[in-house]
C-alpha cells in the first residue's frame, strides 16, 4: 500500500538539542519517517522547499492563563481548555500547562477535574495543571488577588497529592511564606513540581526550601524578591543553585533585555531559564480587556495592566519570546528555541522531538512570524501532538 508522503527539505531543522541546516524531515501518513541529512532522504511524494524556514516540533509553555478570549479563572471547564489549546496551537504551541491564578478552594477543585477530563478526552496540547497560587506572598502578591492569598493548610496537601496521583503533571507556584519546607517535601516527593514564586523570602530561606525538594522558579525577577548587593534574594537563589530552573517572560517589558542576558550567562546548571507566555485571555485573539476575579484588564501596547499599572500577565507568543532572546538579548537561535521547547519539556518529563506532522512548527528563518505546516500535502491529522511520560521526570 502506498503512503502518502511529504519532505521538507532547504531550511534548518531544529529537533529540541540542535539547529542544523542541510538535513530533512520526512512525514509518512502524518508520521515523522525520516529526520537526517538532506542528501539522504527519499525522493518520492511530494518535496516542500521550507526556503530557509525553521522546522520544528512545537513550544512547550508552562505558563498559559487563558487564549481565545478567555480566562482560564473565569471558567475552569474542558470547553476553555479546548478553546486555549486550540488558540495556543496556532501560535505554535503544541504542549501547554494550563494555569490557574490565586482562586477560592471551589475554582481550584473544578481547575484540576476539568484538567483531568481534558487529558482523559486526549485534548490536543494540554498535558498537566499549574497552579499559580493561592499560597503565595501578600507583598510580593503582583495581580493575584490578595484576599485570597493564604497559608497552605493539611486539606491543600491533601488534595494536592490527589491531584499529582490523577495527573501527568502537575506544577504549583507557592512561596515560603504562605508553605512549611515540610509540605514543600511531601509535594515533592509525590512528584510535584514545585517552583517559587511570588515571594519577598531571602536567600538563605529560599535555598532550604530549594534543599526540601523545590526545582523552579516563576518568572524570574517578576513578584519575587531582587538581587541586592547583600541580600540576593529569590533571583539570587535561582542563578546560584544548579538543580533550579525559571521561567522567564522574555517580552521585554517584564524584564529588561540587559538583565536577561546577564542573568542567561550567570544561571549555574544543570539548571537552565526556560521562556513561558504567561499568556492571558487576549491571546490568540483581538480581545483589548477582559477581567480578572472583577477587575478590568487592559491591553495596550502589547502590554497588559490593571487600572493602577500593576502589569497583569503578558501579551506574549513564544516566538515573540525567542525572537527577543535572539535580537535583543544576543542568543543564538538553536539556544533560544531550546529554552521555548525542550528545556520547559525536560523539566516537566515530557519527552520531546518530532511526532505526526499535525505536531510540527514552521517559523521564519528571521523568527518573524509562523508559517503554516501541513497545508502543502492532503495527510491525515494523526491526532495528538506530544504527550507526557511521567516516567522521565
Amino acid at each position: 500500500m502506498s503512503r502518502a508522503a511529504i519532505t521538507f527539505r532547504n531550511g534548518r531543522i531544529f529537533d529540541g538539542t540542535q539547529l542544523v541546516d542541510g538535513h530533512a524531515a520526512r512525514f509518512e501518513d502524518g508520521q515523522i519517517a525520516f529526520l537526517g541529512p538532506q542528501a539522504e532522504a527519499p525522493r518520492t511524494g511530494q518535496d516542500v522547499d521550507l526556503g530557509g524556514d525553521i522546522l520544528f516540533p512545537g513550544y512547550v509553555d508552562l505558563q498559559v492563563n487563558g487564549g481565545d478570549g478567555i480566562l482560564f479563572n473565569a471558567d475552569p471547564s474542558v470547553e476553555t481548555l479546548r478553546r486555549m489549546a486550540r488558540a495556543h496551537r496556532g501560535l505554535g504551541v503544541t504542549a501547554l500547562l494550563p494555569t490557574l491564578i490565586t482562586d477560592t478552594a471551589e475554582i481550584t477543585r473544578a481547575a484540576i477535574a476539568a484538567t483531568r477530563a481534558a487529558i482523559a478526552e486526549r485534548v490536543p496540547g494540554i498535558v498537566g495543571l499549574h497552579l499559580e497560587g493561592p499560597h503565595l506572598s501578600v507583598a510580593r502578591k503582583g495581580a493575584h488577588d490578595a484576599a485570597l492569598i493564604r497559608p497552605m493548610e493539611a486539606g491543600d496537601v491533601q488534595m494536592l497529592l490527589e491531584a499529582a496521583q490523577a495527573l501527568p503533571v502537575l506544577k504549583i507556584t507557592v512561596a515560603p511564606e504562605s508553605v512549611t519546607e515540610d509540605q514543600v517535601r511531601a509535594l515533592a516527593r509525590t512528584g510535584v513540581l514545585v517552583s517559587l514564586g511570588h515571594s519577598d523570602a531571602g536567600f538563605e530561606t529560599c535555598q532550604r526550601y530549594f534543599a526540601a525538594g523545590a526545582r523552579c522558579v516563576t518568572h524570574l525577577f517578576n513578584a519575587m524578591s531582587q538581587l541586592g548587593n547583600r541580600e540576593p534574594g529569590l533571583v539570587g537563589a535561582a542563578l546560584a543553585s544548579g538543580g533550579v530552573s525559571a521561567g522567564l517572560i522574555a517580552d521585554a517589558v517584564h524584564v529588561h533585555p540587559a538583565t536577561m542576558r546577564a542573568a542567561w550567562q550567570a544561571k549555574t546548571g544543570p539548571g537552565r531559564i526556560f521562556l513561558v507566555s504567561d499568556a492571558m485571555a487576549v491571546a490568540g485573539s483581538d480581545a483589548v480587556e477582559f477581567e480578572l476575579g472583577g477587575r478590568l484588564i487592559r491591553r495596550r501596547n502589547g502590554i497588559l495592566t490593571l487600572a493602577d499599572g500593576t502589569l497583569a500577565g503578558a501579551d506574549l507568543d513564544l516566538t515573540t519570546a525567542v525572537r527577543t532572546m535572539v535580537q535583543s538579548v544576543g542568543l543564538p537561535p538553536g539556544d533560544a528555541l531550546r529554552a521555548a521547547t525542550r528545556t520547559p519539556a525536560d523539566l516537566i518529563g515530557l519527552g520531546y522531538g518530532f511526532g505526526p506532522l499535525s505536531g510540527a512548527v514552521r517559523i521564519a528563518n528571521d523568527l518573524s512570524r509562523l508559517v503554516p505546516v501541513g497545508s502543502e500535502a492532503a495527510l491525515p491529522d494523526a491526532g495528538g501532538d506530544i504527550e507526557a511520560d511521567r516516567s522521565a521526570s
